[in-house]
């Protein structure tokens, strides 16, 4: 076997990944803030690129950068090799796509309330499939979290390349027992425990603001008390004890409203948001994330 190694005389990496956005963009400024480098960095990225090949990559003009030829060909061959290497590295990522795993990542009080409840039925129609179920919220990188999805409020900025498929639209309003409401505090809101959650601080005033209209409620309605907690699940669970009144938003009390362990006596609200699941894939999808999505959505 021939062992002999040819070493490749190619710029480093991160050069090139420096170059393709900064030729994507024709901007060493935008180029930067994509890639979070300074403009400095872009620079001297492709200056070392140039350096290395002998000849210029770009001809720059009243503030502007335009590629010359040989820029044009370097563009074209590096696109397509850091497509392949994304895809390579996807690929392995996902390890096997006839993998009996799949990975999902779920906001905490999301997965307790909603998702765990019907994962049940989900393995008695797809047996070939194992959820593995992590419970985290907010942004997330899935590639080097390992993880195939993940379910999300869209309340945050999500990443361009993530696939965002909706599940479903977000309403809120006050929850809590029918005792609680006709008898603890006979309807009047002021005189109930509203109940907070420190991971939504501002449910109480933004579900204000959206209920304003055509209600006796007024962003100067204030409870006769207030007791916060460090999730929102324990906030709901709280109502669900008569301890007070909660915002709730769906679909995180919809089994709660269905079979009558809360109501929502003033109705809920949109609240702008809404819930998604976010996926790595490309032009195809990957068919256990295309079950699970499927499955999702008769939900």
């Amino acid at each position: 076997m021939n062992k002999t190694h040819t070493k490749r005389r190619l710029p480093p990496l991160g050069s090139l990944t420096a170059f393709e956005a900064a030729a994507r963009h024709q901007s060493f400024s935008r180029a930067a803030e994509e890639l979070h480098l300074t403009h400095g960095a872009i620079s001297r990225a492709v200056a070392q690129i140039e350096e290395r090949i002998g000849v210029n990559l770009f001809v720059r003009r009243n503030r502007r950068v335009y590629l010359t030829v040989a820029g044009k060909r370097l563009l074209k061959t590096t696109t397509e090799t850091l497509d392949a290497l994304a895809n390579t590295v996807e690929e392995i990522h996902r390890h096997d796509i006839e993998s009996p795993f799949l990975v999902v990542s779920c906001e905490p009080s999301l997965a307790m309330r909603w998702l765990m409840p019907r994962l049940g039925d989900f393995h008695k129609q797809h047996p070939e499939l194992n959820v593995d179920l992590r419970m985290a919220g907010g942004p997330i990188d899935l590639l080097s979290e390992g993880c195939d999805v993940a379910i999300r409020r869209s309340d945050f900025g999500i990443q361009e390349d993530y696939r965002v498929s909706h599940l479903c639209t977000e309403l809120a309003g006050p929850v809590c027992t029918q005792d609680y409401w006709l008898n603890t505090i006979q309807q009047d809101l002021t005189k109930a425990t509203w109940l907070h959650s420190r991971t939504r601080p501002s449910a109480w005033d933004d579900w204000k603001n959206e209920a304003l209209t055509g209600t006796p409620i007024s962003d100067k309605t204030l409870p006769q008390a207030e007791q916060y907690f460090d999730h929102f699940f324990y906030a709901l669970q709280a109502a669900q004890n008569q301890l007070g009144i909660a915002i709730g938003s769906t679909p995180l009390v919809s089994d709660d409203l269905a079979q009558n362990r809360l109501i929502a006596p003033l109705g809920m609200e949109a609240t702008g948001c809404d819930y998604v699941m976010l996926s790595l894939d490309g032009a195809v999808q990957d068919a256990r994330v295309a079950i699970f999505y499927q499955w999702l959505q008769t939900l």
